[in-house]
């Protein structure tokens, strides 16, 4: 009998999305991602995602790192997001309030007492001008809850491997691409609502989980399944 030959199975890699090449944009040339540096699971994609929520609500999933763009019943559109400092200070229900095209970025009082080099782009210096180097990156939209400044942002990196980590500073942070086609697909008003990451507040020097923040955690995450994958695409990973 011939010998048994064995095949070895191999597993490619995902396609490289298109959406992630280089763009110029306001006067700026945003450079193309580093797939290297960006685990595909957290690659831009729309997916199943059975939720309670309204169309057009944003979903801050801080633990598993996603960002949910609700785009019709039971459909959103997913983005990986980096959570910093400031992200795990604020959760709960709001609105976004406004957003802006290469913001200008004023780091908080917190972030200055932390960091005393920042203080140069304080509120009284005028911020950080807009550009490839401004931690707000392309785009930033601004959270308000009841009227008031939540200091809680969604905006743009210039570190894509930073995406799917927890880092040093900033609040909710996605790749430059993606934060712009957010921009183009969220209305000032829009509802958001995120979810805490309970072992981050918990721990020391955390900042514990309010009942409100709780009771406004979306329904279909509220007995705490946000380590679960959507289904249907979602479940590349």
């Amino acid at each position: 009998m011939a010998p048994l030959i064995q095949g070895s199975e191999t597993v490619s890699e995902p396609a490289r999305p298109a959406i992630y090449r280089g763009a110029f944009d306001g006067g700026f040339q945003i450079p193309e991602i580093n797939f290297d540096q960006v685990d595909p699971r957290f690659w831009r994609r729309d997916v199943d995602y059975k939720s309670d929520e309204k169309i057009g609500t944003l979903i801050v999933d801080t633990p598993a790192k996603y960002l949910y763009h609700v785009i019709a019943p039971n459909r959103a559109t997913r983005y990986g997001i980096g959570v910093g400092r400031e992200g795990f200070e604020w959760s709960g229900r709001a609105k976004v309030a406004y957003s802006r095209r290469w913001p200008r970025w004023v780091p908080p009082d917190s972030m200055i007492a932390r960091q005393p080099e920042l203080r140069k782009y304080g509120a009284a210096a005028g911020g950080m001008a807009p550009g490839l180097a401004n931690p707000l990156g392309a785009r930033a939209l601004y959270i308000f809850e009841n009227g008031r400044d939540t200091l809680y942002r969604l905006h743009g990196t210039n570190e894509p491997d930073s995406i799917g980590k927890a880092v040093s500073s900033g609040c909710i942070r996605l790749l430059n691409q993606d934060v712009i086609h957010l921009f183009d697909h969220v209305k000032p008003g829009s509802e958001i609502v995120v979810i805490p990451d309970a072992q981050m507040m918990s721990s020391p020097g955390g900042q514990s989980v309010s009942a409100t923040a709780q009771s406004n955690v979306p329904r279909r995450l509220a007995r705490g399944s946000t380590g679960g994958s959507p289904r249907g695409q979602s479940r590349m990973e």
